[in-house]
C-alpha cells in the first residue's frame, strides 16, 4: 500500500504474510541465492546478488531485463536478525538517489509477515514504480517458501 498524504510519494509499504518462520524469511533475505531467486519484478529474467549482510557492508542486486539491466547498491544501516534489516537502496529507478528500505519480520502463529517499508523516494513515479516492484517480490518470496525452500 502506498502511504497517503504528504508522504504520498515518499513511502511505500508491502505487508505479506509467508509460509515460513521469521529465521527462515531473514535467511532469505541475506542469501544470494534466494535473493536472485525471488529479486525478479517485471521484465527481469535473471538477478544476480553479491551481499555483504553487516551494519556498514554493501550489497549489490543486478536485475537483468528483457531491454535493460536493472543495477542496485546500497549498504546495510541495521542487521538484527532474523527481525529487522535496515539498508539504502541507490539505482536508476530512484534517479540515483539514496532511498532507504526497511524490512521487518514478524511471527504471525505458523507463518511470518514481512512488513517491508521502502522511503525517501525523489517523485511519486518512483514510488509507484518500487510499490508495483515490491509487491511482485513479495509475491515471489510467499511462492519460494510454499514451494517447500524452508524444508
Amino acid at each position: 500500500m502506498l502511504a497517503t498524504a504528504g508522504e504520498a510519494y515518499n513511502r511505500v509499504v508491502i505487508r505479506r504474510l509467508l509460509p515460513a518462520t521469521r529465521e527462515e524469511v531473514f535467511a532469505a533475505w541475506t542469501d544470494p541465492e534466494s535473493i536472485a531467486h525471488c529479486m525478479y519484478p517485471r521484465d527481469v529474467t535473471r538477478t544476480e546478488a553479491q551481499l555483504d549482510v553487516r551494519v556498514g557492508g554493501s550489497y549489490r542486486i543486478l536485475m537483468k531485463g528483457k531491454s535493460q539491466d536493472y543495477d542496485h547498491t546500497g549498504v546495510y544501516q541495521a542487521v538484527e536478525p532474523p527481525a529487522k534489516l535496515v539498508f539504502t537502496w541507490t539505482s536508476k529507478g530512484t534517479e540515483n538517489k539514496t532511498t532507504l528500505v526497511t524490512v521487518e519480520i514478524f511471527e504471525r502463529g505458523a507463518q511470518s509477515e514481512l512488513v517491508l517499508t521502502h522511503e525517501r523516494f525523489p517523485t511519486p513515479e518512483a514510488a509507484k514504480r518500487h510499490e508495483g516492484g515490491w509487491g511482485q517480490i513479495a509475491g515471489k518470496l510467499a511462492d519460494y517458501f510454499a514451494q517447500g525452500a524452508n524444508n
